[in-house]
């Protein structure tokens, strides 16, 4: 089994005439996702490879059933894209794009409460559940299907460095998220972990977090009280200077909150166990998922 996408899901491209949503559909349709249309406004009719280009999401959605969306629209559009797959009914909405404005996160973010539609992102590389579906940026063939782990990273690249030590391990997973590193996004850490522990598949979940808000403090609280699966927590940024941002938009520590010190501090006393070195973190993860 898996989380949010699998075999059935349906995926629409917003922004796919683009070089990069052009480059990552066809990466995504190669690895087996069922790529159903993709959108550019005044491109309808026609084709990327074997994909048909539509207007609208809601003509998209019409015609061919789709039910989740990847974004790749420029950051002053994104928005608004998204605010159009939401109300074409799509389910899930996947935005890649970087760069979007915190003040439209925080409408959008207030509009999609009004809505059934759940957003993975913005500025993240999506989702995979391997040998299923992969709706993102990540390189597919470092994922391991079928196997018991989920994974939920804030970090791209950490997550591909995760999964990538999981798979060297023999230790498939079940999805793997990168839910993005703005201040402001869709789906959280403790959404992804409620749906982990409902998962049957799931059998533990590695969680990589990073510097600046208290999206690791808030989750290991959530893990305490409601995970019966064993958790590994991996934290970035020990070494980064207080009070600079270091790459992602929510990466900052300020007011003394946020440090890697007291995120690692907060899992390790709700019964998180922290890997503190990256390099063995897949060893680290044999360990503790073998006694699961």
């Amino acid at each position: 089994m898996s989380i949010f996408v699998d075999g059935s899901t349906r995926l629409v491209v917003q922004g796919i005439t683009g070089r990069e949503g052009q480059f990552h559909a066809l990466q995504c349709l190669n690895y087996g996702t069922q790529i159903v249309a993709g959108v550019t406004p005044g491109k309808g009719g026609a084709e990327v490879g074997t994909i048909p280009v539509f207007n609208t999401v809601q003509a998209a959605v019409d015609k061919t059933g789709a039910n989740a969306s990847m974004i790749f629209v420029p950051p002053a559009f994104a928005a608004d894209a998204i605010c159009e797959a939401a109300d074409a009914g799509v389910e899930l909405i996947i935005c890649i794009t970087e760069g979007i404005p915190v003040l439209d996160m925080l409408k959008v973010k207030h509009y999609l409460t009004l809505t059934q539609t759940r957003l993975i992102g913005p500025n993240c590389p999506g989702i995979i559940s391997p040998g299923l579906c992969k709706a993102g940026i990540m390189p597919g063939a470092i994922h391991r299907p079928g196997g018991p782990i989920g994974v939920v990273s804030r970090s791209g690249t950490l997550t591909y460095e995760v999964v990538h030590q999981l798979t060297c391990q023999g230790i498939g997973q079940t999805t793997c998220i990168g839910i993005g590193g703005d201040p402001v996004i869709g789906t959280s850490f403790i959404d992804c972990l409620a749906a982990f522990e409902q998962d049957a598949a799931t059998k533990g979940v590695v969680m990589v977090g990073e510097i600046g808000g208290s999206a690791e403090e808030d989750a290991a609280l959530y893990v305490q009280q409601n995970m019966s699966k064993p958790v590994v927590g991996f934290i970035a940024g020990l070494t980064a200077p207080p009070g600079r941002r270091m790459g992602h938009a929510g990466a900052i520590v300020s007011g003394g909150r946020g440090t890697a010190r007291g995120k690692i501090a907060a899992m390790k006393a709700c019964g998180i166990h922290v890997c503190e070195d990256l390099g063995r973190l897949g060893e680290f993860c044999k360990e503790i998922f073998s006694h699961a």
